[in-house]
């Protein structure tokens, strides 16, 4: 899911999978309050779902609406058929949700460290924020949290999945999509109900995204539409680029054992330096693109840059095992399912491995994504 005020043009993803509802339900270290909460928001979420089917019945003079459920309708067939992905009642249903997001995800880190302060329940493992269906709760929990010292930051989501414990709808605010955005999604949520693994945020979200990716490839093969060249993806990668680089300093210097004082000093240069790095890549090689301004003028801290690299870091392995494998889906959940088992160890030196010989693999190409999670 996604960091507080991620701008509509701003190419970066906007969902994690986690079913917090009823993993909150289960655990008992949550508070009450909070099990009511995340209850009654995915209650009213699941309440409101209709077939996609009789909404479009019920608006037939509604273009926009006809073509974007209709579009849907299609990716989620072509998402079973085509891809191996599961055959069920998710994303054939809709849901009018009257917000622009469906849940704000609180993340928050040390000020001096990157490691996410890690939330656990018991069906999704424990992932590195918090989710909230009312933006006011994530502000207060934000507060308290502030309190202690820490970094905070809270983005809004548009999609997530419950992983099958639920029939998923298509949200209102997805329709705002393109076309390729709108399919992507659907292969991207229903790959993580094809396997999700607990405790491993990076595995599940770059399996996905390579699902999503490989998948949009062959939509587009399917429907004989052209590979175009796609700024917003390139701008995306860059960007990302740019992110990822400002942590490794950061995380070098929260290990270098400065004063604190010297420390909160160097923590601020880098991300001045940030800025000022966005500033060149904006204005010397995207003719003026202001698409990022909002994100990155505004308050930068650790949690902020939490959510960059969940969806990619694994992404060449994932296309290296796929092209291992003949292109053949089945094989390809196969192998994965069978990574999934190994030690936390071991499965990363295969995923290293994978990587190493990704250069042999057909690349994958990235997908934009708006906002962050």
């Amino acid at each position: 899911m996604i960091p507080a005020r991620f701008v509509a043009s701003l190419d970066l993803p906007r969902r994690l999978a986690v079913p917090l509802a009823l993993a909150a339900l289960l655990n008992g270290c949550a508070s009450l309050d909070y099990y009511a909460h995340l209850a009654q928001g995915q209650f009213d979420l699941l309440r409101v779902r209709q077939p996609i089917a009789e909404v479009l019945a019920e608006h037939p003079q509604d273009p926009v609406l006809q073509r974007r459920l209709g579009l849907a309708v299609q990716a989620r067939a072509f998402a079973s058929a085509r891809l191996g992905l599961p055959d069920n009642r998710s994303y054939r249903l809709y849901a009018d949700i009257h917000r622009p997001f469906v849940v704000w995800n609180l993340f928050a880190t040390e000020a001096y460290s990157l490691t996410p302060r890690l939330q656990c329940f018991p069906i999704a493992g424990c992932v590195a924020y918090r989710g909230y269906y009312q933006p006011g709760r994530a502000r207060g929990a934000a507060a308290l949290l502030r309190q202690e010292g820490l970094d905070t930051y809270i983005g809004g989501v548009e999609a997530y999945s419950t992983l099958g414990w639920f029939d998923d709808p298509i949200l209102s605010p997805m329709l705002r999509w393109d076309d390729d955005r709108l399919a992507s999604v659907i292969f991207h949520e229903l790959a993580h109900q094809r396997f999700y693994l607990r405790d491993d945020t990076a595995f599940n979200e770059s399996f996905a995204s390579f699902v999503e990716q490989e998948g949009l490839r062959q939509w587009h093969r399917d429907r004989g539409l052209a590979e175009a060249e796609d700024g917003r993806a390139r701008r995306s990668a860059a960007f990302t680029a740019l992110v990822l680089a400002c942590r490794e300093r950061l995380e070098a210097l929260y290990a270098s054992g400065l004063p604190e004082a010297a420390m909160g000093v160097a923590k601020q240069a880098e991300f001045d330096r940030l800025r000022r790095d966005y500033r060149t890549l904006r204005d010397e090689h995207w003719q003026g693109y202001s698409g990022y301004d909002t994100w990155i003028e505004g308050p930068l801290n650790n949690a902020k840059l939490l959510p960059f690299g969940l969806y990619d870091q694994w992404v060449p392995a994932f296309a290296a095992l796929f092209a291992e494998v003949d292109g053949d889906w089945p094989r390809f959940y196969g192998r994965v399912e069978a990574l999934g088992e190994l030690s936390d160890a071991s499965r990363q030196r295969a995923l290293e491995r994978l990587a190493g010989r990704a250069t042999n693999s057909p690349p994958a190409a990235p997908v934009e994504r708006s906002g962050a999670t």
